[in-house]
């Protein structure tokens, strides 16, 4: 099956025969990329039931020692792995409910887990109402019962439950304020776990006492547990500190509504609980397993290009920072490539992950993986053989209906053709306008996963 809808169009842009094998072979490992982050795959592959023994990972629970199962969760990937986990379990579970993306629920088949639709990345009240629901599901949760939680990307907007007198559309401001002044999903979700009732370990309060096994899909650089939708099952080693710095850090923190500053000086003066910290007896019957990463991504993106005939250099999965900059130092990796005594011989193909950000100044639209590589393109021209793309693995690129976008040696030049100046376009932060009237988005819809973001570099 062919995920990247587009595929052969943008195989077919290219202007010469080398660059048109480059977009080809690093479309082609995009793909495998793609493929390895599927979280049915994922959850097959990772949870087995043999008899009554359930084995997740290195943990293993016998079914017949609970009296009741529930299946509680939230992400992009969260659907996909309900149904999933509904293959395997079947009439084991007794109720269950996952919030997952709006839109996305008519997409999986499930009988006993309920998926409630709400918004991304910028939270709604169908995730309220969700989240709300999924604490009084959890409300009666006894010792003899198993919990199975369901987390991947996204699972923080996507479980919003304000605390004290902070309403939603406050929630969603301050949220709204960090994304676009370019804070680090990290940062992101340290100020959420502060304003949450759910978030930052506070699940795993609603389970207890109960046993906990959540399966996760990570969507955070590293795959730090405390991170990764905002770490609403694991100890939250942040504090309220932390949170009042990021916003002054970001310059947002006068501009915040009161109920939100109040809230966290109250917090800051011990006058509001902290989320739960390591060593909190809430923690004891939970087991936290992270089935797919960025990591994993770039496994399969390694040995795809490895079956094409090309030497695989993974560099990083930690790659971060502002996509334009991120975008310059690729470039400045193809350009290496052309060298006759480099170091990165051809052909190779030059494999990265992670998450960047973009610091919105102009009024146009696009994401940071199709700045990313607008902004490689601006240093790659000329060079023949050289594809460099760059993608969500989310399938959904910044607020755009991209994945992210491709180029070659050529792109720059086609647009001076067409009468864009793609300097304009950058400066803007306009690179879907570019890339679109160029053909050169790629479309995959929405996945179903979130792993970060790939990029790849393709020199043959």
């Amino acid at each position: 099956m062919t995920r990247i809808k587009n595929f052969q169009k943008l195989v077919d842009n290219a202007r010469c025969e080398r660059d048109r094998k480059a977009r080809k072979i690093a479309l082609e490992i995009l793909e495998s990329a793609l493929t390895a982050s599927d979280p049915r795959g994922l959850v097959k592959s990772g949870v087995q039931l043999k008899g009554s023994v359930l084995k997740v990972g290195s943990i293993s629970v016998d079914l017949e020692e609970y009296d009741r199962v529930f299946v509680v969760g939230a992400g992009k990937a969260s659907g996909a792995m309900a149904e999933a986990v509904e293959e395997i379990l079947g009439d084991r579970i007794i109720d269950g409910l996952v919030n997952v993306q709006k839109g996305t629920a008519q997409s999986f088949r499930t009988k006993r887990i309920r998926l409630n639709e709400a918004g991304h990345p910028i939270p709604d009240e169908g995730g309220l109402k969700g989240a709300r629901n999924i604490t009084k599901l959890l409300a009666d949760v006894k010792e003899s019962d198993l919990v199975i939680s369901l987390i991947s990307g996204g699972g923080s907007a996507l479980l919003p439950l304000p605390v004290d007198n902070i309403t939603l559309a406050e929630k969603q401001d301050v949220t709204n304020s960090l994304l676009r002044c370019g804070a680090t999903i990290d940062e992101v979700n340290i100020v959420r776990k502060h304003v949450s009732g759910i978030k930052g370990g506070r699940l795993a309060r609603h389970t207890y006492p109960a046993t906990l096994i959540c399966l996760l899909i990570s969507d955070v650089v590293g795959d730090p547990l405390p991170s990764i939708a905002s770490g609403p099952t694991v100890p939250d080693p942040s504090t309220y500190s932390d949170a009042i710095g990021i916003l002054k850090r970001y310059d947002v923190w006068e501009s915040l509504p009161q109920a939100i500053r109040q809230h966290l000086n109250r917090g800051l003066e011990g006058k509001a609980p902290e989320s739960p910290k390591p060593g909190d007896p809430h923690f004891k019957k939970v087991h936290n397993i992270i089935l797919g990463s960025n990591r994993i991504a770039l496994k399969a993106a390694g040995a795809k290009a490895m079956e094409l005939a090309l030497t695989p250099t993974t560099l990083s999965s930690f790659v971060e920072g502002e996509a334009r900059h991120v975008g310059t130092v690729i470039a400045s990796l193809a350009r290496e490539t052309a060298v006759s005594e480099s170091f990165l011989r051809r052909p190779i193909a030059v494999l990265m992950g992670g998450e960047t950000t973009v610091a919105v100044t102009g009024s146009g639209r696009g994401g940071r993986n199709q700045e990313l590589v607008l902004s490689a393109s601006l240093r790659i021209n000329g060079l023949e053989g050289v594809a460099i793309a760059s993608a969500g693995t989310d399938g959904l690129d910044g607020s755009t209906d991209a994945a992210g976008a491709i180029v070659d040696g050529s792109t720059a030049r086609r647009a001076q053709e067409e009468g864009m100046n793609p300097v304009d376009y950058l400066d803007n932060n306009d690179s879907y306008h570019f890339f679109r009237d160029l053909e050169d988005l790629i479309i995959t819809g929405p996945t179903g996963t979130n792993v970060n973001d790939v990029m790849i570099l393709v020199s043959l």
